[in-house]
C-alpha cells in the first residue's frame, strides 16, 4: 500500500472520531467562529489599541457577553419565573373576556362570529392552564439549555479570536488556495457577517426600547418586555404582534380599555410602521455602507433579509447568523468561479 493512501486513510479515521467526539458542539463552534468573523474589526480596534492579542480576545468576548447574551439570558430567566408563579385567575379573567368578546362582537366583526366559536369551542381554562405549565417547563429548560451554550459560545468565541490568525494561515496552507481567493472569501463573509450582526444588534435593541419606554408607563417592567420585544421583533411579520397582543388582551380583560388601545396603536403605527418599516432599512443600509464603505460590491439588503428568515425557518434562533453567512458563503464561491472562467476565456483569446 502506498504511504499516501494509508495517511488518507487514517485521516478519514480520525476525521470519522473527532465528528463523533465533537457532534454535540458543532453548532457552538460554528456559532462562535461565525461571531468571530462578524466582530473582527472590534477584535482587531482591541488589539491596536492595547497591543496585545490576550486582551483583545479577553474585552471582545466580554463585550459579546454584555450585549448580547446577558439581554437572553436575563430574558429567559424572568419568563420563566413569571411563567412558573402565573395566576390561573389572569387566565380564566382572559378567557371570560374573550369568550364575551366573540359571543356580542362589535357590528363590523359580527361576521366573523361563527368563525370565531368554532375556534374556541374545544378550548377551556383547564388546557389553557395544563398548556401555560407545559410551556413554563418548557422554558426552563430551554433556559437552562441556553445558558450552558452561552457560555460555550463565549469560550469558543475567545479562542477564535485569539488565534484567528494562525488559523487562517493553517487553512490557507490546508485548502491550498491563492492568496487572492482567500482574502476575497475572508473579506466578502466578514463583511456580510458584520452586517447581519451590528442590524441585528441595533434594531432590537431599537425596537425593543420602544416598545420598553412605552410598557413601563403602564406599570410594567420596561426591561424585561423591551428585551423581550427586541428579539421577538427578528421573527418576521408576527414578531411584534406576539408581544403587543397578549398586552392588548389582558389590558381589555381588566377594564383598561385605553391603555388597550394605546399599546395596540402605539405598537403598529410607531413601531410596525415607523420604526420597522421604514427606520429599520435605513439602519441596515447604513451599517451596510460602513461596512463596505472601502468595497466595491456589497450585498444587497434585501438579500440579507431574506437570508435571515431562510435561516431562522431552518436553524431556529442561530438562523439568522447561519442564514446570511451561508449565503454569502455560496455567493463568495461563484464569484471565485466566475472569475476563474473570465481567466479560462482571456488564456484561450490569447
Amino acid at each position: 500500500m502506498k504511504a499516501q493512501y494509508f495517511i488518507a486513510i487514517l485521516f478519514g479515521v480520525a476525521l470519522y472520531w473527532m465528528y463523533l467526539l465533537y457532534a454535540p458542539f458543532l453548532m457552538v463552534i460554528t456559532i462562535a467562529i461565525l461571531l468571530s468573523i462578524s466582530t473582527a474589526n472590534i477584535q482587531d480596534y482591541f488589539e491596536k489599541k492595547f497591543h496585545s492579542k490576550m486582551v483583545a480576545a479577553l474585552l471582545s468576548s466580554l463585550l459579546l457577553a454584555i450585549l448580547f447574551f446577558a439581554p437572553l439570558s436575563y430574558f429567559l430567566t424572568n419568563l420563566t419565573i413569571k411563567l412558573n408563579h402565573l395566576n390561573p385567575d389572569t387566565l380564566k379573567n382572559v378567557e371570560i373576556y374573550i369568550k364575551h368578546f366573540i359571543e356580542n362582537p362589535p357590528k363590523h366583526l359580527l361576521f366573523a362570529k361563527p368563525y370565531f366559536e368554532d375556534s374556541l369551542k374545544d378550548v377551556n381554562i383547564n388546557t389553557i392552564t395544563a398548556d401555560s405549565l407545559k410551556i413554563a417547563g418548557k422554558i426552563g429548560a430551554l433556559s437552562a439549555g441556553f445558558v450552558k451554550n452561552a457560555f460555550l459560545i463565549i469560550v469558543f468565541y475567545f479562542f477564535a479570536n485569539y488565534n484567528s490568525s494562525s488559523m487562517v494561515d493553517f487553512l490557507k496552507r490546508i485548502v491550498q488556495m491563492s492568496v487572492e481567493d482567500a482574502q476575497l472569501l475572508i473579506r466578502e463573509l466578514s463583511a456580510v457577517m458584520s452586517v447581519v450582526f451590528y442590524s441585528i444588534i441595533a434594531t432590537a435593541m431599537f425596537e425593543g426600547a420602544l416598545f420598553g419606554i412605552a410598557i413601563s408607563f403602564m406599570g410594567y417592567n420596561g426591561l424585561l418586555f423591551g428585551i423581550m420585544y427586541g428579539f421577538t421583533s427578528l421573527i418576521p411579520v408576527i414578531g411584534g404582534v406576539l408581544m403587543w397582543l397578549p398586552f392588548m388582551i389582558y389590558e381589555f380583560s381588566i377594564g383598561h380599555s385605553d391603555e388597550a388601545i394605546f399599546i395596540a396603536l402605539y405598537s403598529i403605527i410607531v413601531i410596525s410602521i415607523i420604526a420597522d418599516t421604514f427606520v429599520k432599512p435605513l439602519i441596515i443600509r447604513e451599517i451596510n455602507h460602513r461596512v463596505h464603505q472601502n468595497d466595491v460590491s456589497t450585498m444587497n439588503e434585501l438579500l440579507i433579509f431574506f437570508a435571515i428568515i431562510a435561516g431562522l425557518t431552518t436553524f431556529g434562533f442561530w438562523g439568522m447568523i447561519l442564514g446570511p453567512a451561508i449565503t454569502a458563503f455560496f455567493l463568495t464561491i461563484l464569484k471565485l468561479f466566475e472569475a476563474r472562467s473570465r481567466e479560462c476565456d482571456l488564456k484561450e483569446v490569447s
